[in-house]
């Protein structure tokens, strides 16, 4: 019994030191790939972009604030591209949206783009929460990844990309009753729809 407890655990070491090692290999198609990716000041979104640009990927970060632009350049390759970008603010996607044109090369779309950008807003009982507390949160939640989507798609199709929105427990179960459960849910139907019509 104790040996094949022994065996079990060392097939167990062994896939999971397997995989770890695959996962650090550097993969040849990742080259001349562009990802786009929302909310990279912090978070999940500056995580990822530092990931994917040590993976060889090219790299366009979008960033609220400057500080976060100058932070993640600090941190990555000259590859990677940082870029303000507020994805509540239609013009701002328009710039970003130049700007990601300007910096591909000739005939050449996006890979993915990643609608991390979120915030979390407003919490209280619902009689304490205003429109306007609502509407804050889906201004970047809901209708910034819409825009951003929409504004990347004929790109995405260029290269039959992907559309990869981050969401959150929130958008399946109401934790708390706040604006940001509200685009969360909203958000997922919105991921559904788009999967519908791809």
């Amino acid at each position: 019994m104790i040996a094949v407890a022994v065996i079990v655990l060392l097939i167990c070491a062994l896939f999971f030191g397997l995989g770890r090692r695959l996962r650090q290999l550097p993969l040849p198609y990742y080259e001349g790939r562009h990802v786009v990716i929302t909310g990279c000041d912090t978070g999940f979104g500056h995580m990822l972009a530092k990931e994917l640009d040590a993976r060889g990927l090219s790299v366009f970060a979008g960033c609220l604030t400057n500080n976060g632009e100058e932070e993640l350049k600090k941190s990555c390759s000259r590859k990677l591209r940082t870029f303000p970008l507020d994805v509540s603010d239609p013009d701002s996607i328009k710039k970003a949206l130049r700007y990601i044109k300007a910096q591909l090369p000739d005939d050449t779309g996006l890979w993915a783009l990643v609608n991390n950008a979120g915030i979390a807003g407003s919490v209280g009982p619902v009689d304490w929460l205003t429109r306007r507390d609502y509407e804050v949160v889906m201004s970047v939640n809901l209708y910034g990844m819409i825009d951003m989507t929409n504004a990347c798609l004929p790109l995405l199709r260029k290269e039959k990309g992907r559309v990869v929105n981050m969401t959150s427990i929130c958008g399946r179960i109401t934790l708390a009753p706040t604006p940001y459960c509200a685009s969360k849910y909203a958000a997922e139907a919105y991921s559904d729809c788009l999967r519908y019509s791809a």
